[in-house]
Order: structure tokens, then sequence, then C-alpha cells
């Protein structure tokens, strides 16, 4: 079994928070082609996105709390099984309705291996040292976004959009082997949380009262939404819009994501001289600064793609700043639920970013405009949250520097 404070243990959560993202990225390359292939309009080949953050929220519910009574590794281990099976399902879907139906039980068992990791985050550390455990972890899950679109553009180029989740199937039972073998049981379990369903609904009010969870809550959410405004567009936008290939996409998507990457990293240094405030306010300012420099490229260089990476990378660069820490700073208050308390705020952003994706989706026509205009609109909110919860989180939550 691996220890705390080591690299090794960092890179296993790194895994399983990479997971969900893999399930998604991945196969983005392949939505023009899924609705060829089913004759399809693309606001419901859309749907499969959403669909899969549906499930990912409602399954966020259920996993924290059962991990707080049973131990974080079996819950984790039942979680991946339910991924593994849904994701072959995914693979032999005869249609768009069977395909929706499949990736929103696929987005119930990757719930289980993000939310779990975070608690376990909660478990082993505390304060600026859990904010840079995450921000550690999102840089190593940052590889993510860069390689798995590029491997989905050649897969679906080679092989055709099915043969991306069989890679993906593989990813889950890696995983499943690493967790069984290797992962520690962290969780300070409580027999009489989680027996009955009053008992549930009661640890979530005392999470949902607590000032600081909603303020972190708020900023997490808002990035969130920003997050998938462009995952939800760029596939169409980029590869119908801008006519990029499902290869050239997947380079652009990769090579934008190297952003998210320099952001974590960034903070996982920041937090431990800076606090969290700071770091999140960074962040914020990148993300309404991205969005801001997006909509003016938007507006006076309508054709040159080349002209929305360095946007987008600033954008990118403000979630990896920010998110981890904003997760971090929401379950802070709660050691002993942190598994609830992770599951509370991964739902309410997983049902937020579905919400909001499925609103892009809809509007995506015959500009891009839907897309930047939510990548902004959620750069500029979350920038306004972070200045005006400053005092609630400098009361509840003392940065340490």
């Amino acid at each position: 079994m691996l220890s705390p404070n080591t690299f090794a243990l960092t890179a296993l959560l790194a895994l399983l928070t990479a997971l969900g993202p893999l399930a998604m990225d991945l196969y983005l390359p392949s939505l023009p082609a899924i609705a060829a292939a089913f004759g399809a309009p693309l606001a419901d080949v859309q749907l499969t996105i959403s669909s899969y953050l549906i499930g990912f929220a409602g399954g966020q519910i259920l996993y924290g709390p059962l991990s707080d009574r049973f131990g974080r590794k079996p819950v984790l281990l039942g979680a991946l099984a339910i991924f593994c099976l849904a994701t072959m399902i995914t693979f032999a879907a005869p249609s768009v309705a069977a395909l929706i139906a499949a990736r929103t039980l696929q987005g119930m068992g990757a719930a289980g291996s993000t939310v779990l990791s975070r608690a376990i985050v909660r478990d082993l550390y505390e304060g600026p040292r859990a904010g840079r455990e995450l921000s550690l972890m999102g840089a190593i899950m940052g590889v993510t976004p860069i390689v798995a679109p590029v491997i989905g553009g050649v897969t679906q180029t080679a092989f055709g959009w099915r043969f991306g989740f069989i890679l993906i199937f593989v990813a889950g039972t890696a995983t499943i082997t690493a967790v069984w073998h290797l992962l520690p049981e962290t969780a300070r379990m409580n027999e009489e949380r989680g027996e009955s369903l009053r008992a549930l609904i009661g640890s979530y009010l005392t999470i949902l009262k607590n000032r600081s969870f909603l303020a972190h809550l708020g900023i997490a959410t808002t990035t969130y939404c920003g997050l998938f405004a462009y995952i939800s567009g760029s596939s169409f936008v980029l590869q119908d819009l801008y006519g990029l290939s499902p290869f050239a996409f997947g380079m652009f998507y990769g090579v934008t994501s190297f952003g998210f990457i320099a952001g974590t990293l960034l903070a996982s240094h920041a937090v431990i001289r800076h606090g969290f405030d700071w770091t999140i306010g960074l962040g914020a300012a990148a993300l309404a600064t991205g969005g801001a420099l997006l909509t003016v490229v938007g507006a006076i260089l309508p054709t040159e793609v080349v002209a929305l990476v360095p946007p987008i990378m600033l954008f990118s660069a403000g979630i990896g700043l920010s998110l981890p820490l904003a997760l971090a700073g929401s379950l802070q208050p709660f050691p002993d639920r942190a598994g609830a308390a992770s599951s509370l705020v991964g739902a309410i952003q997983q049902a937020a970013g579905a919400v909001a994706g499925a609103i892009v989706g809809h509007l995506l026509g015959a500009t891009a405009w839907p897309m930047i205009i939510g990548i902004a609109a959620m750069g500029w909110l979350t920038l306004l949250l972070w200045l005006f919860t400053r005092k609630i989180r400098a009361h509840a939550f003392k940065p340490r520097t």
C-alpha cells in the first residue's frame, strides 16, 4: 500500500481524478462523426455530454456518504466497476438514445473516482497542504486533456468513434487494478452516519449552512460552467465552423490545455506562499481576462482559429489556479464529513456544468458566439464572486503563509 506524502500516492489519486475527464475528452473529436453515423442533429449528440454530467452529478450524491460509512476503497471499487460496464455499453450503443443512456451510467461510475479522490485528500491533509495536493493532482491530471483529444482524433480517423470507448475501458480496468493493490483505506468511518435518509439529509443541510462552503462552492461552480461551455461547444465550433480535422481539433484542444497545467503548477506553489484567497483571485482574474480577450478575438478575427489559442490558454490557466483551491476550501470545514462535502460540491458543480453545456449546445449554429459568450460570462462571474465573498472566506478560513 502507498503511504501519504509520497508522489506515488499523489499520482494514483491524479489517475483517479483523470478517469472522468478521459471519458469526456477522448471522444470529443468524434462528436460530428457520431452525428453523421446516426443521422442525428448536433443538439442530440451534444446531449451525450450533458447526460454524462448529469450521471456524474447524481452519482456523487451517493458515493461520499457511503464512503463515510463503509470506507473509501470498497465504494470506489464499486464505482469503477459501474464505469467499466457502462463503457462497454457505450461501445455497443445502436442509437443516439442508447448512447445518451449509457453515458449517463458511465458518468455515475466516473463520479466515484473524482469525489472519493478529493475525500481522500481531505482525510490526509489540511489547509494549504490540501490545496497544494489537489493542485499537484490537477497538474498530473492535466496531461489528460492534452493527450486524450489527440488520441481520440487519431483513433477516429483510423478506426472510427467506437474504438475510443475500448481505450477508455482499458483505462478503467487498469485503474481498478491499481486501486485494489495500492490504495490504502483513509476514511474515519462513522457507523451512525449513513444509516438513514434522514441522517443523510441532515448531513447535507449542515454542510449547506456553512458560509465558507457556499462561497467556495460558488467559485468552483462558475469556473466549472465556463469549462463546460468550452467543452460542449469546441468540437462543433472548431471542426464545423473553422474546418479543423478531428486530429487538428485534438491538437488544438491539447495545446490550449497546457494553460491548465501551468495554472495548477503555479497554484501548488502560490497557495503555500500567498494563501487561498490571493491564489484563487489570480485565477479569477485570468478567467475574466481570458474571456474578455476571447470576445475581442471573436469580434475582430472571426475566421482566424490560431487567434483563439492565447485567450483560451489564459482561461484554462485560470481554471487550474482557482478550481482545485476552491474545491479544497469547500472541504476544509468538514474533516468528519469529507465524503459528504465532496459529494455535495461535486454534484452541484456537475449539474450546473451540464446545464451550461446543454444551453451552449442548443444555441450553437452558424457562429461561435454561444460558446464565446458562455466562457466570458462565467469568467467574469467567477471574478465577481471572488470579490464579493472575500470577507466570508477570510473570516471562516484564514489563509496560512
